[in-house]
């Protein structure tokens, strides 16, 4: 059964607000984030009727888009989902979706050798082999790596839409080191994904400090309306990452020079394979080994890539990174010879 892009928005909209159960839902509080939705993403700024969004409740419940949506009422007047995990982008596809995602597919692979789509193979390439899959009913050919287990993804469209439209958050978070959970204000001006994993760089309202917060780390979000938004005037988006691998970086932090030894089993792997974009060979061994350069940011990141190495990489400098591998490498010795 088609749905118009309207539609489409206000079932959306209702299924995000059910799913955040820190707030109770009278069809008035739907209502309003429904017309508000529109128009943010429409420019429609007559609003909505009582009697659409009934029915789109009631839609949303049917079979007629495969989501046979749990909704209930409770207090004759809350609305929610009976199953706190139920939401309707969990449905499966539909021969419309499938349909429409072929045709998008077709578009895209027009596209893709076009220089303005480099990097979008892989993206094209999923897409291809998601909807061949779901239409053959087969498993899929390409395994590519994902997170089955990963949370806060449910909140990457609400921050994404937060940095396009300069609108401020009110966040629910605790990071790994705190005992609890704090709330606060926060200005977002950059998502970033790093081995599947989502951050959002900002600052928080009060501080001048560039902020690196993990999306699955997040309890609670949503737009603080009366909250004017910051633009972001201490960092550029575009070539901050540049010397840097992962996400760890300070705002006033600059990169290094690091050069390490490989041995001649897997030399090769990291010539193919670079640490970052930088690295260079700078000496070739007779016995097949390499000394490599890079030059970026010391973090946490670029000290895991190589310790998955253990005792196949030795770093030549600089020699703060050398005693701080040495350290480590003791402490390791020590625990397995406890």
């Amino acid at each position: 059964m088609p749905v118009n892009r309207n539609a489409l928005i206000r079932y959306k909209t209702i299924d995000t607000c059910l799913r955040n159960r820190y707030r109770r839902w009278t069809l008035e509080d739907l209502i309003e984030a429904c017309s508000d939705a529109l128009y943010e993403y429409e420019g429609i700024d007559k609003g909505i009727s009582k009697r659409t969004v009934q029915m789109d409740i009631q839609m949303m419940r049917s079979e007629k888009l495969g989501y046979n949506a749990p909704i209930v009422v409770y207090d004759n007047k809350y609305y929610t989902y009976e199953d706190e995990d139920y939401s309707i982008t969990n449905t499966p596809l539909s021969e419309q979706d499938l349909k429409v995602m072929s045709e998008a597919v077709e578009v895209l692979r027009q596209f893709k050798s076009f220089s303005y789509f480099t990097g979008m193979d892989d993206i094209v390439s999923r897409l291809e082999d998601h909807v061949t899959s779901a239409k053959q009913k087969t498993v899929p050919v390409i395994d590519f790596e994902k997170n089955e287990g990963l949370k806060g993804l449910d909140y990457l469209d609400a921050i994404y839409h937060a940095i396009v439209n300069k609108q401020s958050l009110e966040m629910k978070y605790r990071s790994f080191k705190a005992r609890s959970a704090s709330t606060f204000i926060f200005y977002p001006y950059l998502l970033k994904e790093y081995r599947n994993r989502w951050f959002v760089f900002g600052v928080k309202k009060g501080t001048q400090m560039l902020m690196n917060l993990a999306l699955d780390r997040i309890h609670r979000l949503e737009i603080a309306e009366n909250e004017p938004y910051r633009d972001n005037t201490i960092f550029d988006t575009g070539t901050f990452f540049d010397n840097v691998i992962g996400v760890t970086k300070t705002l006033n932090q600059e990169a290094e020079v690091v050069r390490f030894w490989a041995d001649r089993q897997n030399a090769p792997y990291i010539k193919t394979k670079p640490f970052h974009k930088s690295q260079k060979v700078v000496e070739e061994n007779e016995d097949g080994s390499l000394v490599f350069e890079i030059e970026v940011v010391i973090n946490q990141e670029l000290q895991r890539e190589i310790f998955g190495f253990a005792n196949s990489i030795k770093v030549l400098s600089p020699q703060s990174l050398v005693d701080f591998f040495g350290w480590k490498f003791r402490l390791a010795k020590e625990l397995y010879n406890s």
